[in-house]
């Protein structure tokens, strides 16, 4: 090994034999595969010169170290990769500083690395944490990753703790798989964060995945990934292949993130108790692709998000009183298969359990804006026949009567109809009426349907209401069709100032 290092070479104490080559099996590494931790601690910190014209390096592969490996503050300049290798006990490299660290496909009982810094990357693929991984404050100068990764949970609950920790590009942690709390409350990465496949889990806490103040400059990939790769990719997985898609089983928040590009939530699962959510109260994104399978419990909450563009799906939000959007702004919506009118008025009206009328207005002006004004027309008449059921009784009747007639002014050709029909029908009735005039020899000739058109508009006289005198029932039809005149006018009045002011 001393002489691997100076050569910068792989020393390998694999025997060939899969099953025993597995540092995540059962089979026993004895002596003659073992290291002290003290002596790679030894290399990694005061090791000896390298051979002329080459570059010292510690590369171990299928090799047991036994005892704490504790570089804790310490500057570790050779570059560092363990292959297949088993740790006996934990990995200490709290406030360490490391050009690039790779544990590849190994067997750590914890890796504790708070506040750890590496000027490349930290490559932690395959590898296998039985009591989790702290990355706290950690900064790594390039990528991390997480690649198939596997982590349980510590004494706190936490699979993986990376709170405050900084990624100058990409964070990748595809088909990972964790049990317990992944925490990135207040983490930055640089690039975007991929946990495409991955299957987080906390049966024993409410969240699965913690990361309020999440800051991603690019994407955060929530989505499926294509199994059986040697080398897991950023693209979407090609027709055909087998694919794992992203499951969290527990609660998810995302509370106050800013993402760069999108939230990709496409084909995610959920699964969750009636107590946990789906939290991304008031995160900014330009693009949010809620593309996700529905939940069957729990709630989806975008209390006081902002995004530009929303897709989703008409399937993917889960049923009334399951989801929350009060606040919720965006200002395009791009649907992903059918979504009717119709089911968008329900999914605003399950979305809001108490009546608000913002989220009526904001799908209205982005309907409005696609060109869409008859669609519009139609969620703000839906906006104030859910504000009637706010009002007391003699609004709420007063409602009724101006959406039976002129659709509180959205459908104005109503009020033609109404009187067109009214007009019809007591001209036809009063062409039998007894009409003596009410001053004998004065007056103009007798004409049922001038009489009637007199009687329903307000304002205008067109000189027979006020020359004959009815009597009986003829005098109360009157009385009827002047008020019915009346409250057509006033609501074609309210529609009109309606419709000019939303102009």
């Amino acid at each position: 090994m001393w002489q691997a290092f100076r050569n910068g070479t792989v020393y390998d104490l694999r025997t060939g034999v899969r099953d025993a080559d597995d540092p995540h099996g059962g089979h026993p590494w004895g002596p003659g595969r073992s290291v002290r931790a003290r002596i790679v601690a030894w290399l990694l910190l005061a090791g000896p010169p390298a051979l002329d014209g080459r570059v010292s390096s510690l590369k171990l592969q299928g090799v047991q170290i036994t005892d704490t490996l504790d570089l804790a503050g310490g500057t570790i300049e050779p570059y560092v990769e363990l292959k297949d290798c088993r740790f006996e006990k934990e990995v200490l490299l709290p406030e360490a500083h490391f050009t690039t660290l790779r544990l590849v496909n190994c067997s750590v009982p914890r890796l504790e690395a708070a506040r750890v810094h590496t000027e490349g990357d930290l490559h932690l693929p395959r590898s296998r944490f039985h009591t989790g991984v702290r990355l706290t404050d950690a900064h790594i100068g390039t990528d991390l990753l997480l690649n198939q990764a596997v982590a349980f949970r510590d004494r706190t609950g936490k699979s993986i703790a990376g709170d405050g920790m900084s990624v100058g590009q990409d964070l990748q942690a595809e088909m990972l798989e964790t049990h317990g709390e992944l925490s990135l409350r207040g983490a930055t990465v640089g690039v975007s964060l991929s946990l495409r496949g991955s299957r987080l889990s906390n049966s024993h806490g409410r969240r699965a995945l913690n990361a309020p103040q999440l800051t991603v400059e690019r994407t955060l990939y929530l989505t499926p990934a294509g199994v059986g790769n040697s080398f897991l990719s950023n693209g979407t997985p090609a027709r055909g292949t087998r694919v794992q898609r992203f499951e969290c089983v527990g609660g998810l928040r995302l509370d106050d993130g800013r993402f760069g590009d999108a939230i990709d939530l496409d084909a995610a699962r959920f699964t969750m108790r009636t107590d946990q959510e789906v939290s991304l109260r008031r995160v900014q994104t330009p693009e949010l692709r809620f593309t996700c399978e529905g939940p069957e419990r729990g709630l989806i909450v975008l209390n006081g998000a902002k995004v530009v563009n929303l897709v989703d799906k008409a399937t993917s939000w889960p049923v009334a009183g399951q989801f929350r959007v009060n606040g919720f702004t965006y200002e395009n919506l791009i649907p992903i298969g059918a979504f009717p009118l119709h089911r968008r008025l329900g999914w605003l009206s399950d979305a809001t359990p108490e009546y608000r009328p913002e989220p009526y207005e904001q799908l209205a002006n982005i309907l409005r804006n696609a060109g869409e004004d008859a669609d519009a027309r139609e969620v703000l008449l839906a906006k104030q026949r859910r504000r009637r059921e706010t009002l007391p009784v003699a609004a709420k009747v007063w409602g009724y009567i101006q959406d039976w007639t002129v659709a509180y002014g959205y459908r104005p050709g109503r009020a033609a109809v109404w009187m067109a029909v009214l007009w019809a029908v007591s001209a036809v009735a009063f062409s039998r009426a007894e009409h003596p005039p009410l001053h004998k020899g004065e007056g103009p000739n007798w004409d049922p349907a001038l009489f009637s058109l007199d009687l329903l508009l307000p304002v205008i006289d067109l000189g027979q209401a006020g020359a004959w005198q009815l009597r009986g029932g003829w005098q109360w039809l009157s009385a009827i069709l002047i008020m019915l005149g009346w409250i057509l006018a006033t609501t074609v009045a309210a529609g009109a100032t309606r419709l000019l002011r939303r102009n």
